[in-house]
């Protein structure tokens, strides 16, 4: 049984949205990791299951093939997401297809140039 400071602990790291986001994304992947397992050894591709399940200890094999999974759609699924921190939200307003720091570095240059602008009318 968790004692008490530690299911704080845990709960305190949920609370960080970042953190949150990962775990998110990582249980998403083992879902998909899971699926694929359980789809591999119903479809038997190239007598896959017939192969795990006639050796000794078939559950080596299946452990280590899950946690490959595991590793690969996990990591997979967490990579996209913070990839996808920096897409722009979506409005009905138009005005071009870039990000919203594009936008803002866009703006940020034009204010420099007028800037340098006034200062070069002042000399």
């Amino acid at each position: 049984m968790p004692s008490r400071q530690q299911s704080q602990s845990t709960r305190s790291l949920l609370r960080i949205p970042l953190f949150r986001l990962l775990a998110i994304n990582l249980a998403i992947g083992a879902c998909a990791a899971m699926l694929l397992v359980g789809g591999l050894l119903w479809l038997n591709p190239g007598h896959l299951r017939e192969l795990i399940f006639a050796d000794r200890t078939p559950g080596i094999a299946l452990v280590l093939l899950l946690a490959a999974f595991l590793i690969t759609f996990g990591s997979a699924a967490m990579g996209s997401a913070i990839m996808a921190q920096g897409r722009k939200e979506r409005s009905d307003k138009g005005g071009g297809r870039g990000s919203r720091l594009a936008v803002q570095e866009v703006h940020t240059a034009g204010q420099i140039k007028e800037r340098s602008a006034k200062r070069a009318r002042r000399r």
